[in-house]
């Protein structure tokens, strides 16, 4: 049987919403046994356990139920620490000393033990006990000024990429963590600001702004630093659909220009060199945007494609779901779920030829694995584990 990479390291996910989930899912793709802590109290919204959501980020993972408010509740947490390899919370810093398991607690218990710790400002700083989403992350670092389309309100990215980034960053801190800790013996606490995170990003402007003292402002989708024009998104026939389409040389202008049929317009002193047309780029844009907008943008990206020029389609969720170069290479992936049905998700992008990810159980139904955990693996009799439940601190 094809060992995994991760196969005997357990993990204790504290985690939730996104950034600490999502860091867990790859631990829990490669092998690792992930047991996520869970209570009914908290297990409503993002955290409900038959939502896509939740079911997208926990995949693979064991589930239990715990109530820490309880102090039975924090005695077996600690017993479910001590025979693990990682544990990962995702609190602001309080939390974890408020139950009595912050890491210098916890290393007097277990020194092997690996504790992560993701917040949005880091363990120490006047901001530490402030929460924080990606969105407001994003804002603070400066990202969602920079990603915006000019000086008036920023719309900001979209979505929580400052989550993700975190996650994946939390991911390779505990596989560094746990390779010193096979060289030493000794575990170590990992902290991990999702502020410092993002800010890490920008280097490129911090350095242009230290060495030429440019201040970094948002350029759009036209950049002043990328030497093309017309360059740009441009809208297409149908509901909310784009193309983009990037003109470097006079090459490509001239073969642009033959696409469109060699209009009027294109022959204009205004937009006879490289230089002309970034000076009126605005125009350039919108006389382009006319002719665009009259084809769907595969058939636009297909003629200017077998023409030489740049372009591109701006795919939807429903076109990368059918995209024919992510369907060969089996990056969706469906896996049974209890109540869900057949669902579907994006596997990794990690691919490992020895050790390959394997995604072979759907998120857990809340407290699924509590028999496992509780009494195969911590030995709680029967009479001890019906007599918590009762307690409502198994819940």
């Amino acid at each position: 049987m094809q060992k995994n990479a991760l196969q005997g390291i357990r993990v204790v996910d504290f985690t939730w919403l996104l950034a600490g989930p999502y860091a867990t899912r790859i631990l829990a793709d490669f092998g690792a046994e992930v047991i996520k802590v869970q209570s009914r109290n908290t297990a409503t919204g993002a955290e409900s356990n038959t939502t896509g959501y939740f079911n997208t980020w926990n995949r693979n993972k064991l589930g239990i139920t715990l109530d820490m408010t309880h102090a039975e509740g924090r005695e077996l947490a600690l017993k479910l620490i001590k025979v693990s390899d990682v544990l990962i919370e995702n609190f602001t810093p309080r939390v974890m000393a408020n139950w009595g398991l912050d890491y210098g607690t916890l290393k007097e218990e277990k020194p092997e033990l690996v504790m992560v710790s993701m917040s949005g400002m880091g363990q120490t700083g006047p901001w530490k006990d402030f929460a924080a989403l990606g969105p407001t992350i994003q804002a603070l670092s400066g990202i969602t000024y920079l990603t915006s389309f000019g000086d008036t309100a920023p719309a900001g990215i979209g979505y929580s990429y400052a989550d993700v980034l975190a996650g994946l960053i939390a991911a390779l801190a505990v596989l560094a963590a746990l390779d010193h800790r096979t060289r030493t013996g000794y575990g170590q606490h990992v902290d991990i600001s999702e502020y410092e995170v993002m800010c890490s990003l920008l280097g490129p402007v911090m350095l242009d702004y230290a060495v030429n003292h440019n201040l970094a402002e948002p350029g759009g989708n036209s950049p002043d630093y990328v030497p093309a024009a017309p360059y740009g998104c441009y809208r297409c026939l149908g509901d909310d659909r784009w193309c983009v389409i990037a003109v470097f040389n006079e090459k490509d202008w001239n073969v642009l220009c033959r696409v469109l049929g060699n209009p009027a317009w294109a022959s204009q002193k205004r937009f006879s060199s490289l230089f002309r047309r970034q000076q009126h780029a605005e125009e350039l844009d919108e006389l382009l945007a006319r002719w665009t907008v009259n084809y769907p943008p595969e058939q636009v990206v297909n003629m200017l494609q077998r023409a030489g020029v740049p372009s591109g389609v701006v795919n939807s969720a429903a076109d990368l779901a059918n995209d024919p170069q992510l369907v060969a290479r089996d990056f969706f992936i469906r896996i049974p779920h209890a109540v869900l049905g057949d669902t579907r998700f994006d596997s990794t992008p990690i691919r490992l030829s020895r050790t390959p990810a394997r995604f072979c159980r759907a998120a857990p139904l809340l407290g699924q694995d509590n028999h496992y955990v509780y009494q195969d693996l911590l030995g709680l009799g029967d009479a001890q584990f019906r007599q918590y439940i009762e307690e409502g601190i198994i819940a």
